[in-house]
């Protein structure tokens, strides 16, 4: 188990006209603190469609939080929202 204590910086939860990306780490601690897995997560943010098993929204999941691909803002605000940030687009 990893007790490494991971923080999400202030500038991460930002309106989109400030916001500075998040890290993989910082990506992973937001899902954490959603309490979701990741299919869980694509499955909110609506990643695959519905009735779709291929794995492609969790695959896109598994790409954040390696660092491959950048997460968008929309995606990070609503599992910011869904981990307790409230609404982190908003001045």
């Amino acid at each position: 188990m990893n007790d490494q204590v991971i923080h999400i910086r202030p500038e991460t939860l930002r309106p989109a006209a400030q916001w500075e990306p998040p890290t993989p780490d910082e990506i992973r601690e937001l899902i954490r603190l959603t309490g979701l897995n990741g299919s869980e997560v694509a499955a909110v943010l609506g990643l695959t469609p519905q009735g779709n098993k291929s794995g492609r929204g969790s695959r896109t999941v598994r790409r954040w939080t390696a660092g491959d691909t950048p997460i968008p803002y929309a995606a990070w605000a609503l599992l910011a929202h869904r981990a307790g940030f409230g609404l982190i687009w908003v001045d």
